[in-house]
């Protein structure tokens, strides 16, 4: 990359806690290797209406403990038309910029592919930032672990009133195409049992975890749903519990934007800052439209159109394992 150009970067998509800690490592390290940064505000849609400014080391201060992101984020329909992509090209060759970095998840790294195929002058590297953490060639994604934090916070709490009451709760959280919150915060919070895309649950499996649970040993029972449009989500549960088991006092918590917020955990300020210095790095080596990822603790590049293109599949161990512990 000629250092006389800049370095793009955005966030794009939903926010997850820790984007503010990759901006910061991003600008950093590429300054620190002689390159110029610009930072674009809102995401695609920033980039295609001018919003650019230049990052100094100064900006990026006292930002790694800040949720959300400084860069604001959207999502833009009109960056998915030509026209759109066209009028993005020339801002970018009018604040010189030559390599974007994109910090988002699938429906923003497949922008970026789709950018990087028709402008073959332009360099994409994508950095998975979503807390779904359901891109595939990464162990781990920007904002998971600071979510996944969030949700075990409020099941803990929830618990202590299923308890009291003697309730089911249905605790519906974030993931609609992909169950590795849900199944995870079930383990860490105890829960019963965990309602996932990846293993759906049928009349059958309802009816074995409220005899096996709920009937023979306890008096409270927290099941954990990932949102679906499709089947209803934890309302849906919750109303077949009421038809088929009316005994039963069912309550619903839909826990929404709040697993997105919140300052960023320990573990996503480093993945993130790894991540950022990471991109850096890969364009030091001609690396060109790839996505950063981790895996058993090392950095890699994955090529972006593997990275949007194959499902990341669940551990099917953790399922036995919530199964097994939550008899």
């Amino acid at each position: 990359m000629n250092k006389e150009n800049y370095i793009g970067i955005l966030t794009s998509g939903g926010d997850a806690s820790g984007m503010n800690a990759a901006i910061r490592a991003v600008t950093r390290s590429a300054i620190y290797n002689g390159f110029k940064v610009k930072g674009i505000y809102r995401g695609y849609e920033g980039l295609i209406a001018g919003e650019v400014k230049e990052l100094t080391t100064e900006d990026v201060s006292n930002i790694i403990q800040r949720g959300g992101t400084i860069l604001k984020t959207a999502r833009s329909k009109e960056f998915t038309t030509e026209e759109g992509r066209r009028k993005a090209y020339e801002v970018m060759k009018k604040e010189h910029i030559e390599t974007l970095i994109i910090i988002g998840g699938d429906g923003s790294l497949t922008g970026a592919r789709t950018f990087a195929e028709e402008y073959e002058d332009i360099t994409c590297i994508g950095l998975p930032g979503t807390i779904d953490n359901d891109l595939w060639g990464t162990d781990m994604t920007i904002g998971y672990d600071t979510a996944l934090n969030t949700i075990v916070e409020c099941v803990d709490k929830i618990r202590d009133t299923a308890t009291s009451h003697e309730r089911i709760f249905f605790v519906e959280v974030m993931g609609r195409d992909a169950g590795f919150l849900a199944q995870n915060s079930a383990i860490a919070s105890g829960a019963e049992a965990a309602i996932i895309p990846e293993d759906q649950t049928d009349v059958d499996q309802l009816e074995t975890f409220i005899s096996r649970g709920f009937r023979k040993t306890k008096n409270s029972s927290i099941v954990i749903v990932s949102e679906s449009p499709k089947d209803g989500g934890a309302m849906h549960y919750a109303e077949r519990v009421r038809k088929e088991y009316p005994q039963y006092d069912v309550r619903v918590s839909i826990l929404g934007h709040l697993q997105r917020g919140g300052s960023p955990s320990a573990g996503d300020r480093i993945l993130a800052s790894r991540l950022g210095e990471a991109a850096i790095q890969a364009l030091l080596e001609d690396q060109r439209n790839i996505m950063i990822g981790i895996r058993n603790d090392e950095i890699v590049y994955v090529p972006i159109s593997e990275a949007i293109k194959k499902d990341k599949p669940i551990n099917k161990d953790l399922i036995r394992v919530l199964n097994e512990l939550s008899i």
